[in-house]
């Protein structure tokens, strides 16, 4: 179904806020962004958005109005959270993690995409904080320059700057002198695409 002109920019606002913020604005802020003084009439627009299939809201929860996701809404995608990560630990296992928002070409169709929660403050020289959401790809193969989450032999993990000299590789950390590691004590798992973080609770 057709948006009117009004209930695009509603839409709109709340694309860009999830983008920038990584969870959903509230009714007011969204008044604010279009300079509408009244609750009602925003929630009038987002109720008819989600009749129209273009937003949903999630029960029971406060900042609920996400975006559908499918060809009406190319700017915003779904990924898993899956797991917790700090410097020097196993990559922990989040069951039930949830999901999160995050702008589309963080998430392009065909790349294998979720996030991992920063747990502790062992990541601050990667700028990576408590709570943070790390978007990753899944991928074992990395070009020179790309930050990269990998294992290394005693089984901890490391964020790091994947460089690559001829048949050398190194891993340059954000505090310590580059130490070159041969394949046999680096695995990489996945290449950091992004970083979601909130200054708030939603």
């Amino acid at each position: 179904m057709a948006l009117t002109r009004r209930q695009r920019e509603v839409l709109d606002v709340i694309r860009d806020f999830i983008a920038r913020n990584g969870y959903s604005p509230s009714l007011e802020e969204i008044g604010k962004s279009l300079g509408l003084s009244s609750v009602a009439t925003v929630h009038k627009h987002v109720t008819h958005l989600v009749a129209k299939g273009y937003a949903r809201r999630v029960w029971n929860q406060n900042r609920s109005i996400e975006p559908t996701i499918g060809p009406e809404s190319p700017r915003a995608a779904v990924v898993p959270v899956a797991g917790l990560l700090a410097a020097g630990a196993p990559i922990g296992a989040v069951p039930d993690g949830g999901t999160t928002l995050v702008s589309a070409d963080l998430a392009p169709d065909g790349k294998r995409v979720h996030a991992l929660r920063v747990a502790g403050d062992s990541l601050l020289s990667a700028g990576m904080r408590d709570g943070d959401l790390v978007i990753v790809e899944e991928r074992t193969e990395a070009c020179d320059g790309e930050t990269v989450v990998a294992i290394l032999d005693e089984g901890g993990a490391a964020v790091a700057t994947l460089r690559r000299d001829g048949d050398t590789s190194w891993l340059e950390g954000h505090e310590d002198e580059p130490t070159p590691l041969s394949s046999a004590r680096v695995e990489v798992r996945c290449v950091v695409l992004g970083l979601v973080r909130r200054y708030s609770k939603p």
